[in-house]
């Protein structure tokens, strides 16, 4: 690995240090989603069974523990239950925009560095040769290939570099857009059943 960083020019501090961001992006992404993904089938039971008897505030103190954007959506249609079906709606599509934004956050960081990932390995190809040509053009004809060398190595390193952060950073961007569509799917399901839950309790 030093011998690679070594002969790898400057670009492969650049690509190192995307590759290092998408790591920890993609960590801390997963991490967000393994946190905000509940059964909501079974914590809207439990809501329900406790809105039956009129515990509006066990039900609230039971989303307040519970982590996930599921949760949040269904606190804001207990705190609206009062006012009518449709501004229970109205609520909880208003807690959603809040909610998506942060699932979706961070996601456009990693896209962007699985895109351009193959152009500075390109780029740094692209120096490498340069340096050969310029060796070439120092040494003449009579240039040997030691004194190229250096100039294959960056631009072979470099090449494999960008590629290889390019296929993780793809395949760590589609899972996690995965799990936050499966997360919204939840969340649009929650939204439907606890508008009917609260009204159907404030009839």
């Amino acid at each position: 690995m030093p011998t690679l960083i070594a002969y790898g020019g400057p670009v492969i501090w650049l690509i190192l240090i995307a590759a290092a961001t998408a790591a920890v992006v993609f960590v801390e992404r997963a991490l967000y989603c393994h946190r905000s993904q509940i059964n909501s089938a079974e914590f809207l039971n439990g809501v329900r069974t406790v809105l039956k008897r009129d515990n509006v505030v066990e039900a609230v103190a039971i989303c307040d523990a519970t982590a996930g954007p599921v949760a949040r959506l269904v606190k804001a249609a207990i705190l609206n239950r009062d006012k009518g079906r449709e501004r229970v709606s109205e609520a909880v599509e208003e807690a959603g925009l809040v909610e998506v934004p942060r699932l979706e956050e961070k996601l456009n960081l990693l896209a962007t560095i699985a895109q351009i990932a193959p152009l500075l390995g390109l780029f740094g190809t692209i120096i490498g040769f340069i340096e050969i040509f310029s060796r070439i053009e120092e040494k003449g004809l009579y240039a040997h290939l030691e004194y190229l060398s250096h100039g294959i190595w960056e631009s072979l390193i470099c090449a494999a570099a960008g590629i290889a952060l390019a296929i993780p950073a793809h395949a760590g961007y589609n899972y996690l857009v995965s799990r936050v569509n499966k997360i919204v799917l939840d969340m649009e399901r929650a939204a439907a059943e606890i508008v009917n839950i609260v009204t159907e309790n404030g009839k």
